[in-house]
């Protein structure tokens, strides 16, 4: 169904459950060929295999001079830059795709990922590749200036001779977040070797196997009496077994020892009897059982957790508290972890304060102190934001000279006077893979591959409720890739109102979950941010919105569920 049908669907209040289903149905299947379309174009391949570390601080690619590199394997993952524009049309509807050719989508040069060799831009006169009808680009949309410029101010529209008008058409939204994630995984992963007291919220690069059977011996599960054979019982002399400590001579038939929880068992022991359980009469050192006694109770025996060789946490395994108590439990000192992403932020715009109130036109910079914790919630290794202001100059250098995985930019992602992003990244070389996203608010983000090895860029729009937009459909599934991190499981959950969709975009509407359902919250303009500080997650609302009841896709916020766990989560 076209976005034109399900609006006038929409409006129909009669039409019935069946339609809507129907039309729920299309739509999804609509998504999911985009989809796997944009997979297929980007090479959705296997990962390359870990390296084995060479030292506490091998890392991806440029590491500091104080890190060892652990050299990467060779990926060479094909260019996704036809993938956007291919993705864009599939999923933007029969009423948006031109009948002509291909719209030009990024600069001829082909840049590369830390060691992974891309294939060279085709060579001028060849034949253009075959593309399928369904990869033709739909057409530019107007830019988003409630979105585009800076924190809170407006973008200008774009001249007819615009520097930008190599521009793609709108990716659709889940093949945007797909690309990104296929563009991060695509990245050959390092491991460097970390000992427990710093591994923290890293990924698993290889597997924990259990180094020895957990327990390694039969423990004692209760403070008690370890007996042998029937009751009652002659007490045994002596001060009685304690954790770490005591005698491992066999236990005779018929006797009973002192025994503490965690205490090695005595051989030939066949029952723990727990304190409050047995009756000792001092005078004759027997001891007397209050209740039947079964044979094997309360004693823990060899290997009862895991034995020898068993894969206790597979790789791709966020190391959490718990994962960091096991690894010690089954003998480990160290894991070998991903490296976290390191992450650059620049922050654009003139007009943008530090401190105190707005006054005489400037505002307040919402995003740098927003983005930081925010990307170390995903489990990033973030530098300190910069300001470059509206310095054409300041921004490339910043980019040329980055040593980091992901760079992120705020705001001058239109065609506004000082707008720079698009300039700079043609100037460089760069390779644009998205060049706008059909979602609201945030339509004017993008992604791109910088040259010579360079690392990834996210462009987000200047309004903080757009960039948080641009933040969750480019940056965190592109992080999540190079991380090695697994993606959260996708659910959806019925809104409690109705919400009103944009006619041709997917809409994101901050919610706070209430009991079986999710509630919309106000104050969702693209230069807002009260409605996302009392949300714990977005609704993902289809173009035309959705009716009270309806399912829709959640996106949990980081500081919503349990996991990331990562070291200074918000500091």
């Amino acid at each position: 169904m076209t976005a034109h049908g399900r609006e006038a669907a929409s409006a129909d209040g009669g039409r019935s459950a069946e339609e809507e289903r129907a039309a729920e149905e299309e739509r999804a299947a609509e998504e999911e060929r985009a989809v796997d379309q944009a997979l297929a174009l980007v090479g959705h391949q296997p990962r390359a295999g870990h390296r084995p570390p060479e030292g506490p601080g091998a890392t991806r690619s440029k590491p500091p001079p104080s890190s060892p590199v652990s050299p990467p394997s060779a990926v060479s993952p094909p260019s996704p830059s036809s993938a956007a524009a291919a993705a864009a049309s599939a999923s933007a509807g029969p009423e948006s795709r031109p009948d002509s050719g291909l719209t030009p989508s990024s600069p001829a040069r082909s840049a590369q990922t830390p060691g992974a060799a891309m294939p060279s831009a085709p060579a001028p006169g060849s034949p253009a590749p075959v593309v399928s009808p369904l990869a033709a680009p739909a057409p530019a949309p107007a830019v988003d200036s409630a979105s585009s410029r800076s924190h809170g101010a407006s973008s200008a529209d774009r001249p007819a001779s615009s520097p930008h008008a190599h521009r793609t058409g709108s990716t659709a939204w889940h093949a945007a977040r797909a690309l990104a994630e296929s563009l991060g995984r695509a990245a050959p992963l390092a491991a460097h070797r970390l000992p427990l007291d710093r591994a923290l919220g890293h990924v698993l690069a290889e597997a924990v196997v259990a180094l020895t059977d957990l327990p390694s011996f039969d423990t004692s599960a209760m403070d008690g009496w370890a007996v042998a054979g029937p009751g009652p019982w002659t007490v045994k002399e002596g001060e009685g077994l304690l954790a770490g400590r005591g005698s491992t001579e066999p236990l005779p038939d018929g006797q009973a020892l002192r025994i503490a929880t965690g205490a090695r068992l005595p051989a030939d022991a066949t029952a723990v009897i727990r304190s409050e359980h047995a009756h000792c009469d001092e005078a004759k050192r027997l001891l007397y059982a209050g209740r039947e006694v079964v044979q094997g109770q309360d004693i823990r025996p060899r290997g009862q957790e895991c034995r020898s060789g068993d894969e206790l946490l597979p790789a791709g395994t966020v190391v959490t508290p718990p994962v960091l108590g096991l690894a010690a439990a089954a003998g480990y000192d160290a894991l070998v972890a991903v490296p976290r992403p390191r992450v650059d932020v620049f922050v654009l715009g003139d007009e943008l304060l530090t401190a105190g109130l707005p006054h005489d036109g400037l505002i307040r910079d919402a995003l740098g102190p927003m983005l930081a914790p925010w990307l170390r919630a995903l489990g990033a290794e973030v530098a300190e934001p910069r300001r470059l202001g509206d310095e054409a100059g300041a921004l490339r250098q910043a980019l040329v000279s980055s040593d980091a995985d992901l760079i992120l930019t705020t705001g001058g992602t239109a065609a506004g006077p000082v707008d720079h992003v698009h300039p700079v990244l043609a100037e460089i070389g760069a390779e644009l893979l998205v060049d706008g996203v059909a979602v609201r608010p945030g339509h004017p983000m993008l992604l791109a591959r910088l040259a010579e090895g360079g690392p990834c860029l996210v462009g987000l729009p200047g309004n903080p409720l757009a960039a948080v937009s641009g933040l969750l459909t480019l940056a965190e599934p592109l992080l999540r890739g190079i991380a090695g991190r697994p993606a959260q499981d996708r659910y959806r959950a019925p809104v409690r109102q109705e919400v009103h969709g944009h006619p041709h975009d997917t809409r994101l509407i901050p919610v706070v979950h209430r009991e079986d359902s999710v509630v919309p919250l106000h104050y969702n303009g693209p230069a807002m941010l009260r409605g996302i500080a009392a949300a714990d997650g977005l609704a993902v609302v289809p173009p035309g919105g959705v009716r009270s009841g309806t399912e829709v896709e959640i996106l949990d916020l980081p500081w919503a569920s349990a996991s990331p766990w990562t070291e200074g989560c918000f500091t």
